[in-house]
C-alpha cells in the first residue's frame, strides 16, 4: 500500500507508479488512498499550457535541467488527449522527455484525458495530489493545448504558466479566448523567429490592461536553453508565496471531483452505442433521449 508519509529523501517511484494506477483506474483502494495522503511540504503544482506546437514538452525539458541543479525530485504529469472516436491515446511522453525519464530524481506519468474537453480529467486532480503527497519539490502538469475549455487548469494549478509562440496570430483574438485570462505568467517561446519583438511589446501592452499587476512575460527560446533561467527564478519565486486563490482552487477542484461522482455511472461506450441504436427510431431527439438515458 502506498505510504504517503514517506520521507521525503525516500520517495518510492515504484510505489508511487502503483498509487497512480490504483487512482487512475478507480481500483477498490483508490477512496482509502486518496482519503489518507498526508501533505508534510507545500509542493507547488506548476500548469504549464498553451496552443499545440508552442514548444511546452521542449520548455518543460529545460525546467527539470534547471530545477535539477538544486537537488530538487520533480515529478511530471504529461497530458494526451483521447480520441472521441477511439477513446484511445497517444502518450507522447516517452518520445518527449526521453532525455530525463531514467533520471533518479525525474518522476514521469503520462495520462489521458478521458474526455475531458478542459484537457483535463478529473483524475488529473487526484494524481497531482498522490504527487504532492508523495513529497515531490515540484509537480509539472503539461496540458494538452487544446485552446479555449483549458481553463480548467485554474482549478488544479497553483499557478499557471501560457507558452505562445510569434505566429500565433492575432494577439487580442488570444486575450478574449480563457486561455489568456488564465495566466500568472506568459512566455513567448521560440522568440528567435521573425517579429518576436513585435508580439512580446504588444502582449505587454494588452496585458497591462485594467490591471492592477502587470503580468510576467518572458521571452524564451526553450532549444537552445535561452530564457529558461528567468522562468525558473519565476517559478521559485511563486512557489515560496502564499496561494491567494487557495480558497478559489479548492472550489473548483470540489466541484470537479463532485461532479465526477455524479456522472461516474455513465459508460461512454455504452453512451454511444444506445445513440447508435436510437438514431434509428422515426423522430429521434436528442433531448428527449437524454432524459429517457437518465
Amino acid at each position: 500500500m502506498y505510504n504517503s508519509k514517506a520521507t521525503i529523501s525516500s520517495i518510492n517511484f515504484k510505489q508511487v507508479a502503483r498509487a497512480l494506477t490504483i487512482v487512475e483506474n478507480d481500483l477498490t483502494e483508490s477512496a482509502e488512498l486518496l482519503k489518507n495522503l498526508t501533505f508534510n511540504k507545500p509542493t507547488p503544482i506548476i500548469g504549464i499550457t498553451g496552443p499545440p506546437g508552442a514548444g511546452k514538452s521542449t520548455l518543460v525539458n529545460e525546467l527539470i535541467n534547471n530545477l535539477l541543479k538544486e537537488g530538487n525530485k520533480i515529478a511530471v504529469l504529461a497530458i494526451d488527449p483521447t480520441s472521441p472516436f477511439n477513446f484511445g491515446s497517444l502518450l507522447g511522453d516517452r518520445i518527449r522527455m526521453a532525455s530525463h525519464f531514467n533520471h533518479p530524481d525525474v518522476f514521469i506519468r503520462s495520462l489521458a484525458t478521458r474526455g475531458s474537453l478542459g484537457g483535463l480529467s478529473v483524475k488529473t486532480i487526484e494524481m497531482a495530489d498522490v504527487l504532492r503527497a508523495a513529497g515531490f519539490d515540484y509537480v509539472l502538469i503539461e496540458t494538452v493545448g487544446v485552446g479555449q475549455s483549458e481553463v480548467e487548469i485554474t482549478g488544479l494549478a497553483d499557478f499557471t504558466l501560457v507558452v505562445l509562440v510569434p505566429e500565433a496570430g492575432d494577439e487580442i483574438q488570444h486575450i478574449k479566448s480563457g486561455l489568456m485570462e488564465i495566466a500568472d505568467a506568459f512566455i513567448v517561446n521560440k522568440a528567435d523567429r521573425a517579429d518576436a519583438d513585435i508580439f512580446f511589446n504588444n502582449l505587454k501592452k494588452i496585458t497591462s490592461q485594467n490591471k492592477e499587476e502587470q503580468t510576467q512575460i518572458f521571452k524564451t527560446v526553450a532549444s537552445q536553453a535561452i530564457g529558461i533561467d528567468e522562468v525558473t527564478a519565476f517559478i521559485k519565486s511563486s512557489a515560496s508565496q502564499k496561494n491567494q486563490r487557495r480558497e478559489l482552487l479548492l472550489t473548483q477542484k470540489a466541484y470537479q471531483l463532485i461532479q465526477h461522482k455524479l456522472t461516474r455511472h455513465i459508460d461512454k461506450k455504452k453512451l454511444q452505442h444506445a445513440i447508435a441504436e436510437a438514431l434509428n427510431t422515426e423522430g429521434f431527439n436528442l433531448y428527449s433521449f437524454v432524459d429517457g438515458y437518465l
